[in-house]
């Protein structure tokens, strides 16, 4: 099609991975280096000088970054690339930028790419923030005067007129991602790919920039491919979301589509536990199984910031046991406790657990919880008297911003706890 800017088909990149050998350091004295140079020299003239019961693991491993990945982008397409950590995104911004090449597949780009992919890319440390503007544009292959009838706009929107003519490598990070995103989308590209570097500014600046985005694919007409792990921030930008996983394309779909398997799959936190030796039901409560169940019904270890969530939780009871409470604690990753509750909150007859299997849900409401890892504590007790049993820490999640409410805390909404609370206004008096 005339329209597509990006075709991307079969495209993979492979590493190879050193690994150390085992009792061996990193570091070797001139004399080992001597050693094993003569070792090898000999290994080549006679290959039987070898120890036949050394059994050395290869300290080389391919490892595939990016792997049999196809897909199309249409010009003025704004495309979030979504993932877990590893699961290359990175990598593939910088084969489509041309800073790594691919070791297979086939890549067709149609205009001229700005990349913003870390602090530093593209700019030369020793020159000026001025004479950065200028090598930057000449890289994108415009004139000094189409360069020139855009600089003050870029100054302007970096904010960093006083620093204009001092050298980039005395630039706090901030200041360099200002400058790199001013010069990157003012410069007028066909294609803009940004990465996750935008977290380094502020937030007023992150708003600033993800406008500054939004004019440019929707007024503009320019093409956007965006990285980042704020899915709030590629819902509001992006209406299609591309997602990796393991080097592998999992998903090419609308944003909501590649949410929900984002949310689902690859998942670190499995935000599950399930007993496995049965023969503890000999005890008067036993903890059978604890599951998070996020909004669409489905055992996730990722839930978004912006919608309820659940903790199930399944209990064996031998016989009639009164005065026993089930509690479920939420600590943070540091091992803070958060809040705890207790199926008897609501309900004080719930004390009483009849003989057999009870399962309980527990709600969790949106933006109660601000974005973060989460761990469950989950206790059988009669309070003061009994521990029956304990699952402790062996159920994590992780609560993912999607925008929203949750975003007021990067604004100095700040609390272990967040919860949207219901205000009332009673009087009011005009003097």
């Amino acid at each position: 099609m005339s329209d597509t800017v990006i075709r991307v088909e079969n495209l993979a990149k492979k590493y190879v991975i050193g690994h150390q050998q085992e009792g061996r350091s990193n570091y070797k004295s001139l004399r080992e280096s001597l050693g094993d140079g003569a070792k090898s020299l000999l290994k080549t003239v006679n290959p039987l000088i070898q120890n036949p019961k050394s059994k050395i693991r290869n300290p080389l491993e391919e490892f595939w970054a990016l792997n049999d990945v196809s897909f199309e982008i249409k010009q003025g397409d704004c495309v979030g690339v979504i993932g877990h950590n590893g699961a290359g995104k990175s990598t593939l911004l910088k084969v489509l930028s041309r800073i790594t090449e691919p070791t297979s597949g086939s890549i067709r780009i149609k205009g001229r790419v700005a990349s913003l992919l870390e602090v530093g890319t593209g700019f030369h440390p020793e020159l000026t923030g001025r004479e950065n503007i200028f090598l930057n544009g000449a890289i994108l292959g415009m004139s000094k005067v189409e360069i020139g009838l855009k600089f003050d706009e870029i100054v302007a929107f970096a904010e960093i007129e006083k620093f204009l003519d001092t050298p980039v490598k005395r630039y706090s990070s901030g200041m360099y991602v200002r400058l790199a995103f001013a010069v990157a989308a003012h410069l007028e590209p066909e294609i803009l790919i940004v990465d996750e570097v935008l977290a380094v500014g502020d937030s007023r600046f992150q708003k600033k920039c993800l406008g500054k985005m939004e004019q440019v694919s929707t007024q503009e007409g320019r093409t956007i491919l965006f990285v980042s792990h704020n899915m709030g921030a590629i819902r509001n930008l992006c209406r299609r979301a591309i997602l990796l996983e393991r080097g592998k394309l999992i998903e090419d779909s609308t944003f909501e589509i590649a949410l929900s398997k984002y949310l689902t799959s690859g998942s670190t936190f499995e935000g599950y536990w399930q007993r496995v030796d049965l023969n503890t039901l000999n005890q008067e409560i036993s903890i059978l199984e604890v599951k998070i169940m996020n909004n669409y019904g489905e055992n996730s270890g990722y839930v978004s910031s912006t919608e309820p969530f659940y903790i199930d939780v399944s209990i064996h009871t031998k016989e009639i046991i009164s005065n026993a409470q089930i509690h479920i604690r939420i600590t943070n990753q540091e091992g803070i406790p958060v809040l705890t509750t207790a199926n008897t909150d609501a309900n004080q007859e719930n004390k009483v657990l009849e003989k057999g299997i009870h399962n309980y849900r527990l709600e969790m409401p949106s933006s109660f919880l601000p974005p973060g890892v989460y761990n469950l504590i989950i206790a059988a007790i009669k309070p003061t008297v009994k521990l029956f049993d304990i699952v402790d820490s062996k159920v994590s999640f992780s609560i993912e911003d999607m925008g929203g409410h949750s975003t007021i805390l990067r604004d100095g909404r700040l609390g272990v706890v967040t919860p949207i609370l219901n205000w009332q206004k009673l009087s009011i008096s005009k003097k």
